[in-house]
């Protein structure tokens, strides 16, 4: 049922609103993207590729701008290099699950502000529904190779205990979950690696200014933690 829905907004293309920046082409995303994972000794892996997007009411402003746009398209740059078909499925959560898209190379302009746009009233910050959200579709989707979840937000979860619980549980599945803190509320994000277990599925990237971000900033910070990630994943018989 969950992965019906990740397809339940495939519209046609919607072009970038006409105020946005100037940005960097997917097709040279990819290209950098790809210097990045080589950097990591990571050329030549596959992951699926997952972008989590926070719709808490102080995330207005990233919206409005087209900060989080562009974060979707950087996704799917990634996506290209990383993941075998090219596709990026979105969550986008606030209290709970507010919606959700795929991104591709055929509908990806403008894509996540329509969607957003029509997502209504932007809430609070419920990760664990965002992680149970992605958990959920990676296991429906029968994938073999880990997934790699960029998860953004501006601000700790509205229930710590619960989202570290599902961080927790969530260290059964292939799946590393790299979080991006945009701005200084990021308290909770610093004790993401610290979660028990035997294995850290985690990695924590801060964006104190995320207009600033460079692209390949952007693909070093997020990737930087995979590679020994994924080294324990083999250890312990999480990948085939």
């Amino acid at each position: 049922m969950l992965s019906k829905l990740f397809g339940s907004h495939a519209k046609a293309s919607v072009p970038a609103p006409a105020t946005a920046p100037q940005r960097t082409s997917v097709p040279e995303l990819t290209k950098r993207a790809r210097i990045s994972l080589t950097k990591r000794g990571l050329d030549g892996r596959r992951a699926a590729v997952y972008l989590v997007l926070d719709r808490s009411r102080s995330m207005r402003s990233y919206y409005r701008d087209g900060t989080v746009q562009y974060l979707g398209e950087r996704a799917l740059g990634l996506s290209r290099a990383l993941d075998d078909d090219g596709k990026v499925p979105v969550v986008f959560f606030s209290g709970g699950i507010d919606g959700t898209t795929e991104l591709n190379l055929r509908n990806y302009a403008g894509r996540i502000d329509e969607v957003h746009a029509r997502l209504g009233e932007m809430g609070s910050t419920n990760y664990e529904a965002a992680i149970d959200a992605v958990t959920r579709h990676y296991l429906a989707s029968g994938a073999t190779d880990p997934g790699f979840v960029i998860f953004q937000t501006d601000g700790g979860p509205d229930n710590r205990r619960a989202a570290k619980a599902a961080l927790t549980n969530a260290k059964k599945l292939p799946l590393f979950w790299s979080f991006i803190g945009f701005g200084n509320n990021i308290d909770f994000l610093r004790t993401v690696d610290q979660l028990p277990g035997s294995i850290d599925n985690t990695g924590f990237f801060h964006a104190p200014d995320p207009h600033a971000l460079t692209d390949e900033a952007l693909y070093d910070g997020i990737t930087e933690q995979f590679g020994s990630y994924l080294s324990s994943a083999q250890d312990q018989g999480l990948l085939r």
